[in-house]
This record gives structure tokens, C-alpha cells and sequence, in this order.
């Protein structure tokens, strides 16, 4: 990931549409990268989709498509699905990202890419103490534009991060974190599940 995928000119990403998002495979490569934490490490290459699906009829995938590119920082060179004619689609997005991997194109950020990077900003900055890595790449590419003074907030975090760094601590916790992060939404995966039934 690091040597090949990270450093590549271009990205073309390809998946079938299952369950009104992508498929499974490409789920678990998307969520293999959250290694990468909250840091846009492929900040202005550019990105084109191969979409097998009724894409149009999906807006919450596009909205992530479009929203992905825009928090990542990368020129969205286009989409292709097999709902239009495929060979023409392709050739019109190879010659795009051809394009934008030559003249190195970026577009102003609209409101994904300005908003969601505000959020991540903020949570990064509160949550310091805890994501290390994401505090210092911020730091360096100078994403702190406005840092707000939530100053307890910070501390908790500082020493939550603290606690985690103890080897002992670490594995106790290392459980536990999953069904933190999982425990708000039980009360609704429950009633799914009695709802089925």
C-alpha cells in the first residue's frame, strides 16, 4: 500500500453495485486504508470510477464518490457505469485522467471537501492525545486554520492516549474499542433483528 498504491500516478477504482453500495471487496480494500487514519496521503492524484450498477438510481453513492474525492483532495476525472455506452465512457475517462495526470489538475474544493475536512480538523485537533500520527501530518500541512479551545477536552484525550501507550493497559483495551465505537448503534441492530423476526 505504502510503496505501490500511495505513490501511483492515478487511481481507477472498480466495483459492482450490491445493496445500494460497493460491493463487499471493495469495502474491505476501503476499509484496509484506515491505517491511513484521518490523513489525506494521496492529496492530488486523480481518481476515475468503473461502476457496474444502476449508478444513477444510487445518490447516496454518488454523494460518497464525489465526497471521497473531495476530502481526499483528489480531481475526480470521472465515472463510467454500464448503463451508458461502456467503451465510449472509458475512453472519455481515460483521456480525463490522461489529462489531469499530465497537467497535474486540481479543482477548488466545494462543500465536501471544505466541510469534511473541517470536521476532521476539529475532531484531530480535540482528539490529539489519542491520534498521534493525524495530530502531527495536520501539524506539518498546516490543516489547523483555526484550532478552538476545548482545552479539557484536549486533556482527556491526552491522557486517554497516555493510558493506551501502557503495554498492559493496551491489551485490556484493544477489545474494547470495537464495542465502544459499536455500542450506540446496538439499540438499533437489536430492533432490526426483532423486526425480522
Amino acid at each position: 500500500m505504502r510503496n505501490t498504491i500511495q505513490t501511483a500516478d492515478a487511481f481507477v477504482y472498480a466495483f459492482t453495485i450490491s445493496d445500494h453500495y460497493t460491493h463487499s471487496s471493495f469495502k474491505c480494500f476501503d476499509d484496509r486504508q484506515f491505517c491511513n487514519g484521518h490523513r489525506t496521503v494521496t492529496h492530488g492524484t486523480p481518481i476515475a470510477y468503473l461502476i457496474r450498477g444502476d449508478y444513477r438510481y444510487e445518490p447516496n453513492l454518488r454523494m460518497i464518490v464525489e465526497g471521497r474525492a473531495e476530502v481526499g483532495g483528489n480531481y475526480l476525472a470521472g465515472v463510467a457505469t454500464d448503463e451508458e455506452d461502456t467503451t465510449a465512457a472509458i475512453r472519455s475517462i481515460a483521456e480525463n485522467l490522461a489529462f489531469a495526470m499530465e497537467h497535474r489538475l486540481t479543482r477548488p474544493a466545494n462543500f465536501y471537501g471544505v466541510g469534511g475536512m473541517k470536521i476532521f480538523r476539529d475532531l484531530i485537533y480535540v482528539m490529539q492525545g489519542l491520534m498521534k500520527a493525524d495530530h502531527k501530518f495536520y501539524k506539518a500541512h498546516g490543516i489547523y486554520d483555526f484550532p478552538q479551545k476545548q482545552k479539557k477536552r484536549i486533556w482527556q484525550m491526552r491522557l486517554v492516549g497516555a493510558m493506551l501507550a501502557v503495554p498492559s493497559i493496551q491489551k485490556k483495551a484493544k477489545g474494547k474499542m470495537t464495542e465502544a465505537m459499536v455500542a450506540p448503534y446496538q439499540k438499533v441492530i437489536e430492533q432490526a433483528r426483532q423486526g425480522k423476526e
